[in-house]
């Protein structure tokens, strides 16, 4: 791998309160709490960076969480929801089981806030700050956090398995699942370089590694070595980073590894196999000022996916159940 080609992104803040245009963008504001609960975001801030400063890897795993979130009938908290008698929730869905996690960094985040102004800010607000946050503390750009969402009262785990896209995705549903929720291709492709950082269990890459013939080798051997071929077993939990160069990191690595065939997903080296996101791969390897501010952008998209209006919200207590 061409070491120079890889630059860890500007620590210079990459700002953006970009609003989408209707009603759902029309709710949030960045200032939205400055009265209400002043010392947020540094609360916020500061329970991120013990949490990454204790594990690096949950800073990728509150990302995920708030992208598995936001893309299940918007950003609404609803995926920390415990199933109830009323409805099966969305932590065991099959994207999700055994899977998502940093649950209860976000408990302890929303304990900290509701001691310093109570009954104030939702659950999904909290999931937005702390997926910047984990972003920036991991070396990648920050961005305007747009707030005043509410939290659902209801989850669904249908619908969790419906919208989420898996690692086995091709390119054309990765951009038609992406586009269902009105992000562009681009986005999609700045999006998924969130796999720059964190972990993924032997069960989601097996079949790439094992079968792919877009794969480098090498890389191919190396994930075999934990990843056993026969499904079924203690195998199937190995974890291996999703970035073989700087998993800890959040840069530009993962377009590289891109142009190597590297990718650990099946879905993750679809971006550069022969179609249309290869140009735009090829510029976020050179160019990590591009991808940091591509990134910033296409966050602020997600994060602007809220309920439909007549979705019943509330600002929860405790994160875990309504009120």
């Amino acid at each position: 791998m061409a070491a120079t080609a890889v630059r860890c992104l500007p620590m210079v803040a990459v700002v953006f309160s970009l609003l989408l245009a209707g009603a759902a963008g029309a709710q949030l504001s960045s200032r939205f709490y400055d009265r209400k609960c002043p010392k947020l975001q540094s609360i916020v801030r500061s329970a991120m960076a013990q949490a990454v400063a204790t594990e690096p890897r949950m800073g990728a795993s509150i990302l995920r969480l708030f992208f598995h979130d936001c893309f299940v009938n918007g950003c609404d908290a609803s995926i920390l929801l415990d199933d109830t008698a009323t409805f099966t929730g969305e932590k065991n869905a099959g994207p999700n089981a055994n899977s998502v996690r940093g649950y209860d960094v976000i408990d302890a985040i929303k304990a900290q806030v509701e001691a310093a102004c109570s009954a104030i800010v939702s659950c999904a607000d909290i999931v937005a700050l702390a997926a910047r946050d984990s972003v920036n503390l991991l070396g990648g750009p920050t961005w305007t956090v747009q707030l005043g969402r509410r939290d659902a009262l209801s989850a669904s785990q249908s619908a969790a398995n419906a919208n989420l896209p898996g690692p086995g995705s091709s390119l054309a549903t990765l951009i038609a699942t992406f586009g269902d929720k009105g992000l562009s291709p681009r986005d999609m492709t700045a999006l998924s370089g969130a796999h720059t950082i964190g972990q993924a269990r032997c069960v989601t890459f097996r079949d790439r590694v094992y079968n792919d013939t877009n794969i480098d080798d090498t890389f191919a051997a190396l994930r075999q070595e934990t990843c056993p071929l026969q499904s079924g077993g203690e195998g199937d939990g190995a974890l291996a980073p999703m970035d073989v160069s700087t998993p800890d990191a959040f840069d530009n690595a993962y377009y590289e590894n891109l142009a190597s065939g590297q990718g650990l997903f099946h879905s993750d080296q679809e971006l550069y196999s022969g179609g249309s996101q290869d140009v735009l791969v090829r510029v976020y390897r050179r160019n990590a000022g591009i991808f940091a501010t591509d990134f910033a952008k296409a966050m602020v998209r997600m994060g602007n996916l809220v309920p439909s209006a007549d979705t019943p919200t509330e600002i929860r207590l405790d994160c875990k159940k309504i009120n």
